[in-house]
This record gives structure tokens, C-alpha cells and sequence, in this order.
């Protein structure tokens, strides 16, 4: 017997296929399908027509699992009665992509918003993994706004080296730092590092990748339990299917982004990214979601709902285990499970699942606490992003879940002055200018220098780069001084452990502070304030507007140029001007072509 559901209503599909005052343009829509075996009478059905973006290739090799995964992803759209519709994505990988994958994020969505809006479909499932790949599908799902779910492809298998746990790209931070202190040889470092990805998958580490599709858990856009399996689990390709199934009952219900991207899904994302020791990169993707969303998500919201919120997830970068523990203690659910009980999570928020946050949430209490940790009992008080403003920027933000111990002591202990740190800087231009001359002995960078780096943001770069975990020179390390305060107009590996001061805004290359800052400069860093000043005169840094911006590497290709005239700071979310004015853009149907 067929559980097949048939919406109620006229699907945006049959505009297309089954368009009776137009049977020269339906006849022109479904001729070419046909050329691969689809019959017409599927298309014609008014059954829903879901497409599956697909983000995997081998380009992307994070969200390679997608390529096998679809195929059950088909199976329950089919089983369900939809009729899925496959098709490819920008490729986005992370770690390869020069100048920055950021760079591309913007441009994944316009291209997902054409064919969302473009071609014939009801419904969509959003195929995610690495970092961009979430934040562009939900941005381009909230502007076109027909019903979408995501599906991740899930986080690799633990990684070991020497019995060790090594996590992707916390192994690789760590051990830079041993190769620059004349600990480890190269190929020693290089072991480490391949060691740390042992399967299919996305980072195994709270990075910006797993950070991300626990957003999308904790917006409600994808299914409970959804972001933390590995790729490697059968549950994995279990989710496939059941995701695949919901996304028919999506356009059957006629549930849409905007009905599930609120405000208040908002503020519990930010809350969650606190209590999980989230990425900093989850704050230009979810200012940019909320942008395309229609949601005034403020700056001050970081600190207001996320700050005060306790770390309760023991995974690296800010804990010990690493992803496949983390799924196996209860993933995301339990810690929002936590936050629920502790009042500290929106219930009412509505989900793709067709119920409320609190309704998916019943029962999910880890049984493992040395990974899920009580929200009384936490791994870190007040885990989230301390926002900091001043002379030098308008809006910045620092992760307070990596502050070590030793680092606090070292900077923030002071007697009488607790929280408040002064320090020399030396200022780079751009990471070449960092690498090249970090272990100069003439800049007499020692344990109280506070490492700034420029040139790093959105128009700066091109595209915001992860740069400013920068390390300090192999003189320190060899001390046993393994970090450095840091600032920058640039971004941070999800992955690191370095707490910096990052994402400020406005940036250098477009007129911010840190243009005007000079090596040798005093810059105060005020905690308790939420405050951070070069020490410098007003009339000093009038004079030094003389000399202009600092200069920037010229545009390389023409999205590099197209992307620089319309980016907006990463404060902001990195988003291009103008296009969160459009938003629920199929709710009009587009002109038909010939």
C-alpha cells in the first residue's frame, strides 16, 4: 500500500510540466527530459519535484560522501512520492581554495538562488559538509524560499597518531608549533597531520564545518541528530532516506525557511555555538543567514544571549575528544537538551521535522558526561564570544572557550588590573609579510608583544582569510611559549586553539583602525570593558590618514573585482549589498523563456 502524499494545492512544478494555457511551453519544458528515460507521465503527475543540490565531487573531497549518499536520499524522496531532481553545486573545499574559500561563498549562493528559482522545483535537499557549504545552501534556501532540509554528510572517523587522538587541523596548529620549536621533523609533522583524516567526512573537530551543520541542527533545518554522524556510519545513509522522505512532506505541509528561520531559531544557534565551543566563522555565516532571512540579528546578540553560556561539549579544539565520541555521547540534541532544561533554549521554536525544538529534544540526554558535560558541572563558565570595540574597530569578537589557563594567568591576572592587558605591537601586512619576517630578531617580539595582522578582510584579501591564529617566532616557542595575543580584520581556523581578537570591522582596506596602526604601538585590551585602543594621539592618527590605506593585492580574476564592489564587512556577515532585498522571491514565478 502506497503512503504517497499529493499536496492540496497547485505545486510551482506544474507551472512547467502540466500548464494548460501554455502547452507549447509544457511541451518545451519536458521534451528534454525525456532524452534519459524519464516518462512523461512522472513529470506531468503533480507529484513534488525535489531537488537535490549536490555539493560533493572530487573537488570537494569533505563532501565526497554526498556522491553515494544521494542515492538514498532518492530512495525516500521516490518512497514518498516526490520525484527527485539531482544537480551540482559550486564547489567549495576549504583547505585548497586560493585566495580563501570565503571568497566563494557568496558566489554559491547566486548561483543556488538561480536554480532554485529557475528550473521546475517544489522542494530541496541541501547537501552540506564543509565550512561554506552550509551557510551559502541557507542563504540562497531563505531568499528563494521554497520548503528546504538540510542533509550533512557528517564529520571523518576519529584520527590517532602514536595511540594519540589527533583531530583535522588542531593536530596541524599544534604541531607547527612543535616543528618551530625544534621538537618534531618535518616529516614527523607531516604524519601527524595525514593521520588526523582516516575516513569519508567533514573535520572531526568543533570546526567552522561541524561548528556549522550544528547550526543548521539548532536553526531547525535539518533533523534531529542530522549534523553529527560520521560519514562512515550506517546512520549516516539512514538520515539520507528519512531526510529524503521529509522533504516530500515538506512541500505537502508547505513549510518553508521562513517559517522556521526565525529570530529566535537564531538566538538559540548563537547560544548552542557557545555551549559546543563553536567556530568564530559562525558569526559572519549566521549574520549572513539572518540577513537573507529577513532577521535583524544584532552585533551586541553575541554577547547578550551567547556569552554567559557555559562550554559543555569536551571536543577539540576547546576539549579533548574529537567527533565520533561527541555523536556517540548525543551530538547537538544533547546539548541543546541541556540548554533546554536549563532555560536557556527557545522550545517553541517550530523545525523541518514539523515539530518544536522541545518535542525533538525529549529524551535526549547524554549518558557519556565526560563529553556532554551537565550545564552546571561545565568544562568553561561564560564559553561565549566576547565582543570588543574601539579605536581600532567598531565590532571584533574573541573566543573565550580557548583562553588557556597559562594565557590567563600570563595576560590577565595582573593584581588590581584582572582582565586588562597592555602591550607593544607588531604590525603585517597580509600572511607573506607574517611568515617572512615573524622570526626577524630586530622586531624583538617577546611574551608581551601582541601580534596584529592587516589586509585580511573581505575586500583586503580578496574574501576574509583565516590568518590571524598566528604563532609566535620559533625564539618563544623554544621557551615554551606557545601563543601570543593576537588581532586582526581577518578570520581564524574553526579549528585552532589560539584565542584572538578577529573578524574586525571595519577592516583595514576599508579605512578601519588597524590601517592606521604602526609597529611599536601600545594597544590596550580591556576585558571587562569590552574595549580595545592603540594608545596612540588623536592627532597622530589624523596625520597618519596622510598616508593612506595600505595596499592590497590587485583583483586576479573578475568575481574577484565583481565581489570587492559590493562585499560588506564581515560585521555584517560578508554579504553582497543589496541582495537580502530579496526574499521569498518564488512566491512570483519567473517568465517563461521563449
Amino acid at each position: 500500500m502506497s503512503d504517497e502524499k499529493t499536496p492540496m494545492r497547485r505545486l510551482r512544478s506544474q507551472d512547467w510540466f502540466d500548464n494548460p494555457d501554455h502547452l507549447d511551453m509544457t511541451a518545451l519544458y519536458l521534451e528534454r527530459f525525456m532524452n534519459y528515460g524519464v516518462a512523461p507521465e512522472e513529470l506531468r503527475s503533480g507529484k513534488p519535484v525535489i531537488g537535490i543540490a549536490q555539493s560533493g565531487s572530487d573537488l570537494t573531497p569533505c563532501n565526497r560522501v554526498h556522491v553515494e549518499l544521494v542515492k538514498r536520499v532518492r530512495d525516500g524522496i521516490r518512497d514518498a512520492g516526490g520525484i527527485p531532481i539531482e544537480f551540482p553545486t559550486h564547489p567549495m573545499f576549504e583547505n585548497c581554495k586560493r585566495p580563501t574559500a570565503a571568497l566563494d561563498r557568496n558566489l554559491a549562493y547566486l548561483s543556488l538562488v538561480e536554480v532554485l528559482y529557475g528550473y521546475p522545483l517544489d522542494g530541496v535537499v541541501l547537501t552540506t559538509g564543509c565550512d561554506k557549504t552550509t551557510p551559502s545552501a541557507l542563504m540562497a534556501a531563505s531568499t528563494v524560499d521554497i520548503p528546504a532540509i538540510v542533509l550533512s554528510g557528517g564529520p571523518m572517523l576519529d584520527g590517532y597518531h602514536d595511540g594519540d587522538l589527533v583531530g583535522s587541523g588542531t593536530v596541524i596548529w599544534r604541531m607547527r608549533r612543535k616543528y618551530g620549536a625544534g621538537e618534531i621533523t618535518r616529516e614527523e609533522f607531516l604524519q601527524a597531520a595525514l593521520e588526523s583524516a582516516p575516513s569519508v567526512g567533514h573535520c572531526n573537530t568543533m570546526g567552522t564545518a561541524s561548528t556549522m551543520n550544528a547550526m543548521a541542527e539548532a536553526l531547525g533545518m535539518s533533523l534531529t541528530g542530522c549534523g553529527a554522524i560520521p560519514a562512515a556510519y550506517r546512520e549516516r545513509g539512514q538520515m539520507a532516506y528519512r531526510t529524503g522522505r521529509r522533504a516530500v512532506e515538506l512541500v505537502v505541509e508547505n513549510i518553508k525557511p521562513s517559517d522556521i528561520m526565525t529570530r529566535e531559531a537564531f538566538l538559540n544557534a548563537i547560544r548552542v555555538n557557545s555551549a559546543i565551543g563553536g567556530s568564530t566563522n559562525a558569526q559572519p555565516h549566521l549574520a549572513a543567514m539572518a540577513k537573507h532571512a529577513g532577521v535583524e540579528l544584532r552585533e551586541e546578540d553575541w554577547q547578550v544571549h551567547g556569552y554567559d553560556i557555559p562550554l559543555i561539549a569536551n571536543v577539540q579544539p576547546a576539549g579533548k575528544w574529537l567527533g565520533e565520541k561527541y555523536h556517540r555521547a548525543g551530538g547537538t540534541p544533547a546539548i541543546m537538551w541541556e540548554l533546554l532544561k536549563a532555560g536557556k533554549l527557545d522550545g517553541n521554536c517550530p523545525t523541518v521535522t514539523g515539530k518544536t525544538m522541545a518535542e525533538n529534544l525529549e529524551g535526549r540526554e547524554s549518558t557519556d558526561r565526560d563529553v556532554i558535560l551537565p550545564y552546571d558541572k561545565p568544562l568553561k563558565e561564560r564559553a561565549g564570544f566576547l565582543v570588543l570595540k574601539g579605536n581600532l574597530f567598531d565590532f571584533a569578537i574573541m573566543k573565550t572557550s580557548v583562553i588557556s589557563a597559562e594565557f590567563r594567568q600570563r595576560y590577565l591576572s595582573e593584581p588590581g588590573r584582572e582582565g586588562i592587558f597592555e602591550g607593544k605591537c607588531v604590525v603585517f601586512d597580509g600572511s607573506e609579510d607574517y611568515h617572512a619576517r615573524i622570526n626577524d630578531p630586530s622586531l624583538d617580539i617577546d611574551e608581551r608583544t601582541i601580534l596584529v595582522i592587516r589586509g585580511a578582510g573581505p575586500l583586503g584579501w580578496p574574501g576574509s582569510a583565516e590568518v590571524v591564529n598566528m604563532q609566535p617566532p620559533d625564539a618563544l616557542l623554544k621557551k615554551g611559549i606557545t601563543s601570543l595575543p593576537t588581532i586582526g580584520d581577518g578570520r581564524q581556523s574553526g579549528t585552532a586553539d589560539s584565542p584572538s581578537i578577529l573578524n574586525a570591522s571595519p577592516e583595514s582596506a576599508a579605512g578601519g583602525g588597524l590601517a592606521w596602526l604602526r609597529t611599536g604601538d601600545v594597544i590596550r585590551i580591556d576585558f571587562n570593558e569590552g574595549e580595545c585602543n592603540a594608545l596612540v594621539p588623536d592627532d597622530e592618527l589624523a596625520a597618519r590618514k596622510a598616508d593612506g590605506i595600505p595596499a592590497v593585492p590587485a583583483d586576479a580574476t573578475p568575481w574577484q573585482r565583481i565581489y570587492r564592489q559590493s562585499v560588506t564587512q564581515l560585521s555584517d556577515g560578508a554579504v553582497l549589498e543589496g541582495a537580502a532585498d530579496f526574499r521569498r522571491i518564488a512566491e512570483k514565478m519567473p517568465r517563461h523563456n521563449h
